[in-house]
């Protein structure tokens, strides 16, 4: 499973959460302590927001510790809202399309989990988007087709609703299939003003999220594991939770899929 790493409030140097802890993500991508493996080497990548509505977006296939490059723009970078993402592949090629976060206009997503069974599945889903968003698939993850799928759902009006109707989508082409839902979705998504994060599985051991505040700063952070246990003040979020953050505070509301029908697929 991967680790990351969202935060927001005031433009902090990105170095201050991915590189300079003493568990920072960097830290995390080979030593791990709250996921089935402690590395996280197949590629990362950044999304943050500046003075455009688009988010910048730097993705690599190299292990995150390995890239002095990615060392150089978390010194240099400074934002108030940013998501960073370090990847143990479930599925999908060590690509650079596969690298999360993954970006569609204002949008940028990342996911820590997989979808059971995807490739029983796979073409149900994709067939299931409509045109226009199948035309933005650019990999073959079952994360970036997740986010599609929440896109297809109104994402841009309604991120709980889009969240809630996509897991249903992936629900009911499980049991078209006749295979159980085996979901694990543990997601932060931003459209540069809100953070937003969900945490939920099928069998209710979805993977751990946190929120904390930012030692020093007017910010918080949404976090797979903690980055400085001993100066941070982490809540772990339940399962079955969805939390939207703003500037203004955070809201914590419980999580459930929707009811879905999809199309049946012919041919």
């Amino acid at each position: 499973m991967c680790r990351w790493a969202a935060y927001l409030g005031e433009a902090v140097f990105l170095e201050d959460i991915i590189t300079a802890p003493c568990h920072s993500l960097i830290a995390q991508s080979h030593c791990a302590q709250e996921a089935k493996s402690p590395t996280n080497g197949d590629g990362f990548g950044l999304a943050w927001y500046g003075d455009r509505s688009e988010p910048g977006l730097y993705r690599d296939i190299l292990p995150a510790w390995s890239d002095p490059n990615l060392k150089s723009l978390c010194r240099q970078i400074k934002s108030g809202l940013f998501l960073a993402h370090v990847r143990a592949s479930t599925g999908g090629a060590t690509s650079r399309m596969n690298c999360h976060p993954f970006v569609s206009g204002r949008w940028s997503f990342m996911h820590n989990g997989q979808i059971g069974g995807f490739e029983k599945i796979r073409r149900t889903l994709e067939n299931s988007l409509s045109d226009e968003v199948f035309d933005q698939r650019e990999g073959t993850t079952d994360s970036e087709l997740f986010f599609l799928l929440m896109i297809d759902q109104g994402l841009a009006g309604d991120p709980l609703g889009a969240v809630s109707r996509a897991t249903g989508r992936v629900i009911e082409a499980s049991r078209r299939a006749g295979i159980e839902p085996a979901l694990k979705l543990t997601a932060a998504f931003s459209d540069g003003q809100a953070l937003h994060a969900v945490r939920y599985a099928t069998d209710g051991h979805a993977p751990t999220l946190y929120t904390g505040a930012f030692a020093r700063r007017a910010g918080r952070c949404i976090v797979s594991e903690p980055f400085d246990r001993d100066g941070g003040d982490w809540q772990a979020i339940p399962p079955s939770s969805f939390v939207t953050m703003t500037k203004a505070g955070t809201d914590i509301r419980p999580f459930a899929p929707a009811a879905a029908k999809l199309a049946m697929v012919v041919g």
